[in-house]
């Protein structure tokens, strides 16, 4: 029996067999070139590039073999290119399945596509020994004068970005949804902020100033400016009481223009309603002398101290000039600029964001003169003077928002463009138009210039268009999601405005996928550089000159946003997007270029003796970047409460400059650092002040730097960011907040629900909120200086940390700690007091210095047993925690007065949320409290020395009246004299 089974299944098994080898023989007749598809398909599946992340794995899409003509075509599915392809990389990749091949197709001519592209052709010219010439510019360059530029900066930009004009744009922005006919957000509510408002903080502090500072001419269809406030001065409106329009002729008199121009009515705008369609404009012949000029003044009545964007609008006539002269005055300080008028006419024109005062002066004001070195017509129509709210209605409403957290179609609307530009759906799809305008602005600025010759617009040369995003996807596994690019390559005939190929687009999402990526990875370790998608997005196919949508990284990723949201990140990130688009360009018009250099530090101001002041610096290296090195520096200086001028250039590696001053007056200083390339951001400002008959000088130190994200909760539980336990430090004013994170279950991520990670309420809405300005030795020394009894002398913590500046040589000493602390999750280290300054401070009061410190963390950062020694035997204080007084109250009494400090969050001050409770050490004694009665300040009188410590920043108290009347109280103790 079992002699029968063997045979029978010896049998069964041997058909079998036979049954499948003719099984396999049937399909080979079918496709005789399965096996080497299924071996290409292997390779093409499991191929990975090195360094980068490519989530979709390739596949084989077609295998093409000519027996006639000799040739092998390898086409893969698009996510093969997806890749960064290196000469190296497309030469291993051509070996590599030259290997596959068969003997008999070994002579083959093969190639390997995606995309319909040969792969030889996606590498970028940026590796290209010979680059292809089709995606460069050539002879095609803009040689005119630009749109708009800073006559009256020091120096001059000659290896950066000068005369390039470029447009951006940060991401989304509220939209009306007209189905459901309400106002929403285009992303959700994660990690404290949206998308639509989380890539403005990547652009408008960052890369936009980064980008101008380099010389480039920076068109944004968004509005710009973080300001609430708008005031609108215009010639069909001379007299209100929000602004005065004035004419003063010369030997030409202003005339009435044949074009139309803005007008501005109340209330809000409809749908279609073009405001730059309304009114008149005002037009004059140039003449050459000044002697002979004619003026138009714009005189806003500026409703709340502070910054505030300029914009100008005109028309461009046939005779228009290319130099009409703006004068922006701003707190007394002229800024001159040069319009060329014979582009970029009826519409809103960006001159700069300047310090206005409240109330109306001729002191706060723009001039526009028909001054020319040509012949011709200048044209002047309104100024506008800041952001302002929404104004155009849909529906029946407004977004109530500031006009900067609007999407992009409302600007366009508001910024004069015609309907079918800023609203290609017809009304019918906001959240489409939104997107579209972008584009469409773009290119019908550019129309008619050098870049787009064939096409009708308003001349304006823009080369480059960039989109910044930050919807890159997540992860679940808790690794950072990372930085991708996107471009559009195989539209419209594969062709820009110029006949240039598309492949331009692609060289520039690479330059800016490589960089970003690879900075950040070097800077901060684990960063993920992910695909290079060429794909059908409005962004990148609209734009008639190359263009790029960069998704710097996942707003839904806890790991990317835990960078993202720490303002350090913020500007190492716009740092290197700025750097790959002036390597870009460079190299598309066969041009060298510089880095900017980086901010000095170790800024001082100190007194001579001769009544002069000795400022100064040191610069700061990029190791990253050797072209990156200051040339020059640019001393800016104010007196009293007057604004900053346009700088003094100092040209070579000096770092120290003597300035003569006016007895008794403040003066105040920032520095940046310039090449060819450009400028720096500003310094730290510090103040100095000489009082000739002062018997004592006091010497103000900075050690408030810290910029922050919020407190960050990340345990096996819990993940996002508490904005109520610490809400960080931004650089300056921040639109980037949402709300308050009230979810932080990290089970339910990837919910988009109130019970969903990083879910945020709205709770600060269409808030803007104030951060570090490095301003606050300025707010001391003009508390000091109103006394007219002491001379000042002030510098950055740093400076004192080197030995640069040494303390005893003043008899009192005024530390600003601010929000310095070490919170364990910022990306940069801060410390209220780091082991120098605590020396300096110990030998100080060794030799009888009097000494005030202020601060939030002065106490609370102080937490090992020798920082609480130092606290009880130099500040003769201890912390008792933090004053969380649960009716949030915000005053203070001592020194014989009530007085309330900024303790919440708003958009004038930074806020000292939770300010430390100091108790005093005996003899030392409580000299303020909070409204809780928990001791807010302790003062020491001793034999020895004396001293003062605030648990709360001396800056955040919000009356000027009430901190002068503090500091004479306080110096009067501290010095025994008043």
């Amino acid at each position: 029996m079992r002699k029968t089974v063997a045979i029978c299944l010896t049998l069964f098994l041997l058909f079998s067999a036979d049954t499948l080898r003719a099984a396999k023989k049937a399909q080979k007749s079918l496709d005789p070139q399965k096996e080497l598809k299924d071996k290409i398909n292997r390779y093409l599946s499991s191929y990975r590039s090195d360094g980068q992340r490519v989530r979709s794995a390739s596949r084989l899409q077609t295998l093409l073999i000519n027996d006639s003509l000799s040739t092998i075509e390898v086409i893969a599915d698009n996510h093969f290119g997806e890749r960064v392809f290196t000469p190296q990389s497309v030469e291993q990749i051509y070996s590599s399945i030259g290997s596959l091949l068969p003997d008999s197709c070994r002579s083959y001519g093969l190639t390997v596509k995606t995309g319909g592209r040969d792969i030889r052709d996606l590498v970028s010219n940026r590796l290209r020994r010979d680059p292809d010439e089709k995606r460069m510019w050539g002879d095609i360059d803009y040689q005119g004068r630009p749109w708009v530029s800073n006559a009256s900066l020091p120096y001059r930009v000659t290896n950066g970005l000068q005369n390039r004009h470029l447009s951006l744009w940060a991401s989304h922005g509220r939209y009306f949804h007209t189905r459901d006919s309400v106002w929403k957000w285009q992303r959700p509510s994660l990690f404290g902020t949206r998308e639509d408002l989380f890539t403005q903080t990547i652009v408008v502090p960052y890369l936009i100033p980064m980008l101008e500072k380099s010389g480039a001419i920076v068109f944004t269809p968004r509005e710009r400016d973080w300001q609430r406030h708008e005031v609108i001065v215009d010639n069909d409106m001379p007299q209100t009481r929000w602004s005065s329009y004035q004419e003063r002729d010369g030997s030409h008199a202003w005339q009435q223009s044949d074009s139309v121009g803005f007008a501005f009515h109340q209330g809000n705008y409809i749908d279609g309603e073009n405001p730059f369609l309304a009114g008149t404009a005002r037009q004059a012949e140039t003449v050459e002398h000044r002697r002979n000029q004619s003026l138009v003044s714009y005189i806003p009545t500026i409703p709340e101290a502070g910054r505030y964007a300029v914009y100008v609008s005109y028309q461009t006539v046939a005779e228009s000039i290319d130099d009409a002269h703006y004068t922006v005055w701003h707190q007394g300080v002229p800024t001159e600029f040069r319009v060329n008028q014979q582009m970029g006419g009826s519409t809103w024109v960006y001159l700069g964001t300047f310090d206005f005062d409240e109330g109306r002066n001729e002191q706060n004001c723009v001039v526009l003169s028909n001054q020319s070195r040509s012949r011709g017509i200048v044209t002047t129509d309104a100024v506008r003077f800041g952001g302002g709210m929404g104004n155009i209605r849909r529906g029946y409403t407004t977004s109530g928002l500031p006009r900067c957290l609007e999407g992009a179609r409302y600007y366009g609307q508001w910024a004069g463009m015609p309907y079918s530009i800023y609203s290609s759906k017809n009304g019918e799809d906001d959240y489409g138009d939104d997107i579209n305008v972008r584009s469409h602005m773009t290119n019908l600025l550019a129309g008619g210039s050098c870049y787009m010759p064939d096409t009708t617009g308003r001349h304006v040369p823009i080369e480059l268009a960039l989109a910044v995003h930050s919807d890159a996807g997540y992860t679940r596994d808790g690794s950072h999601t990372g930085t991708l690019a996107i471009c559009t390559t195989y539209l419209n005939d594969s062709i820009l405005g110029t006949g240039m190929s598309r492949l331009a687009s692609r060289d520039l999402a690479d330059e800016l996928l490589v960089s970003v990526s690879n900075d950040i990875r070097k800077k901060y370790a684990n960063w993920q550089m992910r695909e290079l998608f060429d794909r059908n997005y409005s962004e990148t196919r609209c734009p008639e000159m190359p263009s790029a949508i960069l998704e710097t990284m996942s707003h839904q990723n806890f790991a990317d946003m835990r960078y993202g949201q720490d303002p350090n990140f913020r500007f190492d990130l716009a740092r290197s997007i700025y750097k790959a688009l002036l390597r870009y360009i460079s190299r598309m018009h066969q041009t060298t270029y510089t880095v900017t250099p980086l901010t000095p530090n170790k800024v001082r101001a100190e007194l001579t003796g001769k009544g002069e002041v000795r400022l100064s610096w040191a610069a700061v290296d990029d190791p990253t970047e050797p072209s990156a090195k200051p040339s020059g520096y640019i001393v800016y200086t104010a007196i009293g409460k007057g604004g900053f001028d346009n700088g003094h250039y100092i040209q070579g590696l000096q770092t120290s400059y003597t300035i003569e001053i006016m007895p008794g007056e403040l003066y105040s200083f920032r520095v940046a650092a310039v090449n060819a390339g450009g400028e720096s951001f500003p310094s730290e400002v510090v103040s100095a002040c000489d009082v000739p008959e002062a018997q004592k000088t006091v010497l103000i130190v900075n050690g408030f730097h810290r910029l922050s994200a919020p407190f960050v909760r990340d345990n096996a539980a819990e993940q996002g960011f508490d904005l109520e336990e610490d809400p960080g430090v931004t650089y300056g004013r921040t639109a980037g907040w949402l709300g308050y994170q009230t979810c932080f279950n990290k089970a339910t991520i990837g919910r988009e629900s109130k019970d969903g990670l990083g879910y945020t309420n709205d709770s600060l809405q269409g808030q803007f909120i104030a951060g570090n300005d490095f301003d606050y030795i300025r707010t001391h020394a003009e508390a000091i200086a109103a006394t007219q009894r002491y001379s000042i002398a002030s510098c950055s913590a740093e400076a004192l940390e080197t030995n640069e500046v040494y303390p005893t040589q003043y008899n009192m000493l005024d530390l600003i700690l601010g929000l310095e602390r070490n919170d364990g999750y910022s990306l940069r280290h801060y410390q209220a007091f780091s082991p120098m300054l605590k020396e300096h401070l110990r030998i100080f009061v060794s030799h009888g210095g009097a000494l005030l410190v202020s601060g939030s963390y002065v106490g609370s950062d102080m937490q090992m047993p020798a920082d609480r020694r130092f606290l009880e035997d130099v500040l003769k204080c201890y912390g008792e925690g933090v004053n969380r007084d649960s009716l949030q109250r915000d005053t203070i009494a001592g020194l014989g007065t009530t007085f309330e400090f900024y303790r919440h969050l708003n958009e004038t001050h930074y806020a000292a949320t939770h300010p430390d409770i100091l108790q005093p050490v005996a003899p030392a004694y409580s000299a303020m409290v909070y409204a809780d009665d928990y001791s807010a300040c302790v003062a020491y009188d001793g034999s020895d020395y004396k001293a003062m410590t605030l648990g709360f920043p001396f800056e955040c108290i919000k009356s000027e009246q009430k901190r002068l009347m503090l500091m004479r109280g306080i110096l009067r103790f501290l010095l025994q004299s008043l």
